[in-house]
């Protein structure tokens, strides 16, 4: 059974579609992709149905990272869908811990800069308002947090294989 992540961040054309894709990239460099399954999603429905923003697409691309998706809200299924639940800053994990009324998944809803090894940040910023510099320092950021957690989770796969 494939493990399971969502990314959240506000809109969902950043941030978070900048972590599914960069996750999904580093996933099949490591030949997981049939063990890893990545999505994500946003707190708000400002964008839904959009594609990812293009100036995030293009600092992307330049880095041979695709960016591919469309935007959608976090929905309270999600906590029983997907076995971890990253958000990119406080405001977008308190939103999702909203959802969870019980209390029952807060365990499943970690920040995503938890699992950055070279950065001490521990928000990623919105680049949405800002310039071309913000978008890259969010892929540098999610890079680093991405490799972070897919050591951790193939340290999980091999321990139950």
């Amino acid at each position: 059974m494939a493990y399971k992540l969502l990314f959240v961040c506000l809109g969902n054309i950043c941030r978070s579609p900048a972590g599914e894709n960069i996750m999904n990239h580093l996933i099949k460099q490591a030949n997981l992709s049939d063990q890893i399954i990545c999505d994500s999603a946003g707190t708000s429905s400002y964008h839904i149905g959009s594609s990812p923003d293009s100036r995030m697409s293009t600092a992307a691309v330049r880095r041979g990272i695709p960016m591919q998706g469309v935007a959608r809200q976090f929905k309270p299924s999600d906590f029983e869908e997907f076995d971890l639940i990253l958000a990119m800053d406080q405001e977008n994990y308190h939103n999702i811990l909203a959802f969870d009324r019980q209390g029952k998944y807060r365990d499943k809803v970690k920040m995503m800069c938890d699992y950055a090894t070279h950065h001490s940040i521990k928000e990623v910023p919105d680049p949405y308002y800002g310039g071309k510099e913000g978008f890259d320092r969010v892929l540098d950021l999610l890079l680093d947090a991405c490799r972070g957690l897919l050591a951790q989770i193939e340290q999980k796969i091999l321990k139950t294989d």
